[in-house]
């Protein structure tokens, strides 16, 4: 019997099969070439009482990223703030070798050289730069030349406006969280629509508080306007210099040093009761902070016996006066004569306000999210003696004393200060990190100075370009009408084999 000939719709469907294979393999895409691996990027952050150093990675194909940048690692300087070795000749630079030479390490070997390093100093340098401008240039320019000792490419050493502080802090957050943009899984990149959270920070010199209002900013000088990814940002920001913890701590110290006749010993309400130190004059009035409160004449070795008394009313009192409340210039004010619109919107409290409330809730089992929560757990705290607070948390032996002070000034700031209430207070979520990445200002002010911050809205991104996928879809179409021809026949053959069979 002959062998019947092949159909002649399988070769057809053989080639368009063929066709498509090749046209995978050739056709041109977008963003989904094989990776080429990671970029990186390095910001030291020199504050007032520590260092640290945040290494930062995104895919190196997405320069003008849109939402990829993450944490990739961090460290921390040993011993304080870069401002803490004025008069030191080198010691500043030498401090960060350590982080430094773990960078080198973190980092891969060829991406070193295309590695951008920036050093962004804050409110420690800021009172160093008043009080010795000549100090503060000596310190950058040797933490300047340490960097440059090391295979990256440095961008340099500046001292950050409180402004500024405020608004880089104010990006991280909100790209952390993805308020801006957010990639979604059908693979592209959108806005998702959700309102913006404000900024509140805490660190050793300074505080900030920054969001954004549809409210008139009634002083220009808080007022700053961002546009990133197609949208426009008006937020209120301002910088509180003398307002850190530790600048805090001093003037509140100096304060009852003075109401108290400057005498060789003092008792402090805010101190444990039974608890008492003993520290050199020199040592709370060597800030700019404190100069306005020196003695005219005092011997800066004399000794200082602090006895604490842990009187939570006192306490109040004092720290109450360290803020001004009592003219304002404008319809309304924060303190200080410094005007604040209403609070709106979530807050995201990190830095020290982190630590804090952490604190707190740890050591006093209340959960602090209401202004009452907040006031019964400061109080709970200022009540307990220095052994009570040791035996929870041991290992935070050296500043136990200070938690009842900075809990007061933390309610102060929050309830009287900035106007938190009952509805707005329950909406501040204090926060060390979002995600793997720590909250500061640290990625809000490398992604601003890299570029990584479109000021435009990012397109539709597609695995393949428009034309490869009509061109594809079109073969397919044309494979599938191959396959349903090819079905159809084989179907009428069959049932023409069958007719001639059962007639034989």
């Amino acid at each position: 019997m002959a062998q019947r000939a092949a159909h002649p719709v399988v070769p057809i469907a053989l080639l368009v099969f063929a066709l498509v294979a090749i046209l995978l393999l050739t056709v041109p895409t977008e963003d989904v070439q094989e990776t080429p691996g990671f970029m990186y990027g390095i910001v030291l952050d020199a504050g007032s009482s520590h260092t640290a150093l945040y290494i930062y990675k995104w895919p190196a194909d997405k320069q003008n990223g849109t939402g990829v940048v993450t944490q990739h690692s961090e460290c921390h300087v040993k011993g304080g703030g870069i401002s803490s070795y004025a008069g030191q000749q080198g010691a500043a630079g030498q401090s960060l070798e350590a982080c430094l030479d773990q960078a080198v390490t973190a980092i891969p070997k060829e991406r070193h050289h295309v590695t951008p390093v920036y050093l962004g100093a804050t409110a420690g340098m800021r009172l160093l730069h008043i009080s010795s401008p000549e100090q503060s240039a000596q310190i950058l320019r040797e933490v300047g030349h340490k960097i440059q000792s090391y295979p990256f490419s440095y961008q340099g050493a500046a001292i950050l406006s409180g402004q500024e502080e405020g608004a880089y802090g104010w990006v991280t957050v909100n790209y952390l969280l993805e308020n801006f943009i957010k990639y979604g899984f059908v693979g592209h990149w959108f806005s998702p629509g959700r309102p913006t959270v404000g900024a509140l920070d805490f660190g050793g010199a300074s505080t900030q508080i920054t969001f954004a209002t549809q409210e008139e900013v009634e002083d220009k000088n808080d007022m700053i306007k961002l546009r990133l990814y197609g949208q426009e940002y008006s937020l209120y920001t301002h910088s509180f210099l003398c307002y850190g913890q530790d600048q805090v701590l001093k003037r509140l110290l100096v304060h009852i040093v003075k109401s108290q006749g400057y005498s060789g010993s003092v008792t402090h309400p805010c101190y444990p009761a039974g608890h008492s130190r003993t520290l050199k004059l020199n040592s709370i009035f060597n800030s700019p902070c404190t100069a306005k409160y020196k003695p005219s004449s005092y011997d800066s070795q004399a000794s200082l016996t602090v006895q604490g008394s842990g009187h939570y009313e006192h306490c109040v009192g004092n720290v109450s006066e360290i803020f001004s409340f009592d003219s304002c210039p404008f319809s309304q004010c924060s303190f200080d004569k410094v005007f604040q619109p209403n609070v709106t919107g979530s807050f995201v409290a990190f830095s020290a306000f982190f630590y804090i409330h952490a604190f707190l809730q740890r050591i006093t089992s209340i959960t602090v999210n209401t202004p009452a929560q907040l006031e019964e757990a400061a109080k709970t705290v200022c009540m307990m003696t220095f052994n009570q607070m040791l035996i929870l948390a041991p290992e935070q032996k050296s500043r136990l004393q200070d938690y009842c002070a900075s809990s007061v000034f933390v309610k102060i700031l929050m309830l009287r200060g900035y106007r938190f209430d009952e509805t707005s207070f329950p909406r501040i979520s204090f926060q060390k990190k979002a995600g793997d990445a720590s909250v500061g200002w640290a990625l809000g002010y490398m992604l601003s100075l890299s570029n990584l911050l479109p000021a435009e809205r990012v397109g539709l991104r597609k695995a393949l370009t428009p034309g490869a996928w009509g061109t594809l879809i079109f073969l397919f179409v044309l494979l599938l009408a191959a396959v349903l021809v090819f079905i159809v026949l084989r179907a009428r053959d069959g049932r023409k084999k069958g007719g001639s069979e059962s007639t034989i």
